[in-house]
């Protein structure tokens, strides 16, 4: 019983606040095609991180300026960078690819990108019930690549693909960078509003050229806030809150509920179609899902 209790306590304080985290990231696709169709991918993505960051930092206060002053200069930096990088791309991809298929395969690479980047950088070994998890997963995102019409009806999935690897690295990079001044003794809320701070004055004068068609208009200014506040602001005080308690490649593995979200609201909400193939596919990203969470 009291190791049943443990392992309940141990999930509600790690996977689970990444896992809701997930399911709010998961509709930022289908609230973005509610934007104005003037307003650009790169202007959604700078609004989300550039306007969500700057919230992030404002919740963490002076705790967050005690990070910027200690933490080690270059892994800041390439967390800040990682942060400028990740909308811009995730957006673009699913302008090129759909919200579906941009989502699966960004968050689909992430795991792959983590496991690499904790092999390279901290020595950790390649855990084999992850590998099967990733591989799964992996080849659900192929599916669902590869099982849906193109947005443009051209060569937008292998664009949208593309962009959407670039996302998944992005997205490794500032989870890790996260994850170790976590462990280095810094606060989830403090890390989280420096990095995402530090990421927002590069993404505000992206927003300032592009947002003119966002910005202006009722509809882009609720989409906007909407981005900002909940799937950035929400989201990401429970991904840092999880992350402080779940290595990086489990937290992003943990985050593959997210196209599984995306991709169910593209076809409910949004009107997108998926094939068979593709319907397998999501079945596939959650049944990696699933592993990864039993073993935790």
């Amino acid at each position: 019983m009291l190791e049943k209790t443990s392992s309940l306590r141990g999930f509600a304080a790690g996977p689970l606040p990444v896992l809701l985290a997930a399911a709010l990231w998961g509709t930022t696709g289908t609230a973005a095609t509610f934007a104005p169709r003037a307003a650009g991918a790169l202007s959604i993505g700078a609004a989300t991180m550039g306007l969500g960051g700057l919230l992030l930092f404002a919740l963490a206060g002076r705790s967050a300026w005690r990070v910027l002053r200690t933490a080690p200069v270059g892994m800041f930096a390439c967390g800040a960078a990682s942060v400028v990088v990740y909308p811009l791309s995730f957006y673009s991809s699913m302008s090129a690819a759909g919200v579906a298929v941009g989502t699966v395969v960004t968050l689909g690479s992430a795991p792959v990108f983590a496991a690499l980047a904790e092999r390279v950088l901290d020595g950790v070994p390649l855990d084999r019930r992850w590998a099967v998890a990733a591989a799964v997963s992996i080849l659900g995102g192929f599916l669902l690549v590869t099982g849906q019409k193109p947005v443009d009806g051209g060569n937008g999935a292998v664009v949208g693909a593309l962009l959407g690897l670039l996302a998944g690295a992005a997205y490794v990079g500032y989870s890790w960078v996260a994850g170790r001044l976590m462990r280095d003794g810094h606060g989830s809320r403090a890390v989280m509003g420096a990095v995402f701070g530090a990421g927002a004055l590069g993404l505000l004068p992206v927003l300032l050229v592009t947002g003119g068609p966002l910005l202006g208009s009722p509809s882009g200014l609720v989409v906007a806030g909407y981005l900002a506040v909940v799937p950035m602001g929400l989201a990401y005080v429970l991904f840092g809150t999880g992350l402080r308690r779940t290595p990086a490649s489990v937290a992003t593995t943990l985050s593959l509920l997210e196209p599984v979200v995306a991709a169910l609201l593209s076809v409910l909400v949004v009107g997108e179609r998926l094939g068979p193939q593709a319907w397998c596919g999501v079945a596939l990203v959650g049944a990696g899902l699933v592993l990864v969470a039993l073993r935790r």
